[in-house]
């Protein structure tokens, strides 16, 4: 099946990239998610106008992203949220989460849709995650759990 991506996904392209791919997995992933559209001869008035949009929010260049990178890593992210007795969240954290705290934290703003959770983050501690600021630059990054 022919689509026309609207986010980035891992492995697959980025937005505004007409992709195939089977049929149950646009089908029942991402067109559901919003990553993805059907691509139709419409559809391909669409891919121009997320192209530019997609250009407005893309780190243009290599070195502005190591310098990003750096910045990112010299950040000490806490994010406090509520926790039951043993350490587990009530809930999870998400991407969002993570992106506001390193906000608040002092950080550059980041695009919560760059912030990359290898797991669900879903008790007290500290937990690595990666930020993909290009298609070859990945911030590593720390944030602590704690509970509220």
């Amino acid at each position: 099946m022919k689509i026309i991506l609207t986010h980035e996904v891992s492995g697959l392209g980025t937005a505004g990239d007409v992709v195939d791919v089977k049929d149950g997995y646009a089908r029942n992933y991402l067109v559901p998610r919003g990553f993805a559209i059907r691509w139709t001869k419409g559809g391909e008035k669409d891919v121009e106008q997320i192209r530019r949009g997609r250009k407005i929010r893309e780190i243009a260049t290599i070195e502005q992203a190591n310098e990003i990178k750096g910045q990112l890593e010299g950040v000490n992210v806490k994010l406090a949220v509520r926790a039951g007795d043993a350490g587990r969240l009530f809930g999870s954290v998400t991407p969002a989460d993570i992106a506001s705290a390193i906000k608040a934290a002092g950080g550059p703003d980041v695009d919560k849709r760059r912030v990359e959770l290898g797991s669900p983050i879903k008790s007290l501690g500290a937990h690595q995650i990666s930020v993909r600021l290009h298609a070859e630059v990945v911030a590593k990054l720390g944030v602590e759990v704690i509970a509220a």
